[in-house]
């Protein structure tokens, strides 16, 4: 059963805790006051504070005297008399041989060696993700405690303060994308790798994109990219060479709209293009027949590499009552992106000054595009701490809360119960605490009044 669900289970976010007994809560203190000593620590060592460490003031003036005595040497030649009457050693020859012999034999050891050490070299790209876990949530239990007053139904407690909400997440593959320097021209000569989530594998050959070299993306390969050419951008990690991943939330995701929106709109892929009919793919036409439903053709393009960079939304009001009537119900629509899709044209509906010289058509005339509205399907929502930096490998930093019901296994149980998904469990437990925060103004207002 394990394995037949193997690619629902992906979704699960693989959690592993050293003390069950510490809560998502401490955990996420503590990660927090570790980024805050390394970054203090960083600030410091780019001051180079330690080189000055060992600078003194120089001689004082009562030195003056003692600096013009001369210096007396004790030593004589003795100390050299050893080294005369010590023999030479000269090796034999068989010594000879079995030292070049033992060396050979080392040598190929060493290149064996290193031929393993190459195989299991892992790319470095590999866990560089920032992967948010399960935000635990306890609706079993009380609003609050009675005695302390604290919250305990899981839910951060500086929710509507600290914490930056990105809705909808689309349903895709996570990875990076990675730009590299090219001699050609930027859109047209590859210059743009995506490497995967874990281990770091390329997922694509490489293509060419509108984004600047020596730049970094954390994205999400859209499930259908091969129809409408998206990969969407979750957060950005270098920028031209610029490291921002020590940046907060608010900060990475205003520079990541801000840099996508300059780009040039992004160039036709070159080179042939593949019109798949609509037939072919019966599986794919059920899930874009709104989306492609304006094409002209009956033929559906292909994309052979993604061609647009979209941010996904991110919201910075994330008080109880802007949770409840906008990021939640955004966290479960369906996102329409309109994008342009190349449509296939007949050679005979060109003219003659569209004509090459050589008396053949320029392949790029012969394309023309369409827009075309896509219909993103949302996975969920994402919580980041509004004062926290990028951090790689799975972080309590980074909350994450599907609205599709989690597929339970015996060593993972998720605590929910029913068909609910963790977002119903989520808007269930924001709205008692808001009915809490009411209570609580009015008994504040009643001992007023008294």
């Amino acid at each position: 059963m394990i394995a037949k669900d193997r690619k629902a289970l992906f979704k699960f976010p693989p959690t592993v805790f050293t003390d069950k007994l510490i809560s998502q809560e401490a955990r996420r203190s503590k990660a927090l006051e570790e980024q805050k000593r390394r970054r203090a620590q960083k600030f410091d060592s780019s001051r180079q504070l330690d080189s000055f460490a060992d600078l003194n003031l120089g001689n004082s003036d009562d030195d003056g005297d003692l600096e013009d005595e001369p210096e007396i040497i004790h030593e004589g030649v003795s100390g050299f008399a050893q080294m005369v009457s010590q023999p030479v050693e000269t090796p034999s020859v068989s010594s000879d041989v079995h030292n070049s012999h033992d060396t050979v034999q080392s040598g190929k050891r060493q290149r064996k060696n290193r031929r393993k050490r190459v195989k299991a070299k892992s790319s470095k790209w590999a866990d560089k993700c920032m992967y948010a876990e399960l935000l635990e949530m306890n609706e079993e239990a009380h609003v609050w405690d009675n005695q302390s007053g604290d919250v305990i139904d899981g839910l951060p407690r500086d929710l509507e303060a600290g914490w930056v909400a990105v809705a909808p997440v689309p349903a895709g593959k996570r990875c990076l994308a990675i730009t590299h320097q090219s001699a050609g021209v930027v859109g047209i000569s590859p210059n743009t790798t995506l490497r995967s989530r874990v281990l770091g594998k390329m997922l694509l050959p490489r293509f060419p994109s509108s984004l600047p070299p020596l730049t970094v993306l954390d994205c999400i390969l859209d499930v259908n990219w091969k129809d409408n050419g998206i990969i969407h951008v979750l957060d950005v990690l270098k920028w031209k060479g610029q490291d921002v991943s020590d940046c907060e939330t608010p900060f990475r995701f205003w520079w990541r709209d801000t840099r996508l929106a300059e780009l040039p709109k992004p160039p036709l892929p070159s080179g042939t293009f593949s019109f798949t009919a609509s037939y072919m793919t019966a599986d794919t036409s059920s899930q874009n027949a709104e989306s492609s439903s304006n094409m002209p053709t009956s033929e559906r393009y292909r994309f052979p590499y993604p061609t647009s960079f979209v941010p996904i939304p991110y919201h910075t009001d994330t008080t109880l009552a802007s949770l409840s009537s906008f990021v939640i119900p955004m966290a479960r629509s369906t996102r329409e992106i309109s994008v342009d899709i190349p449509v296939q044209v007949s050679p005979l509906e060109f003219t003659l000054h569209e004509m090459a010289v050589d008396g053949t058509h320029d392949s790029v005339l012969s394309r023309s595009t369409t827009s075309v509205v896509a219909r993103v399907d949302s996975d969920g929502l994402l919580l980041y701490v509004s004062n926290a930096s990028y951090e790689e490998g799975t972080s309590p930093l980074s909350c994450w809360i599907p609205n599709k019901a989690i597929v339970e296994r015996p060593e993972h149980p998720s605590g929910f119960e029913g068909n609910d998904s963790p977002l119903d469990v989520f808007q269930r437990l924001v709205q008692r605490r808001t009915v809490r925060n009411i209570h609580v103004g009015l008994g504040v207002q009643d001992s007023m009044d008294i």
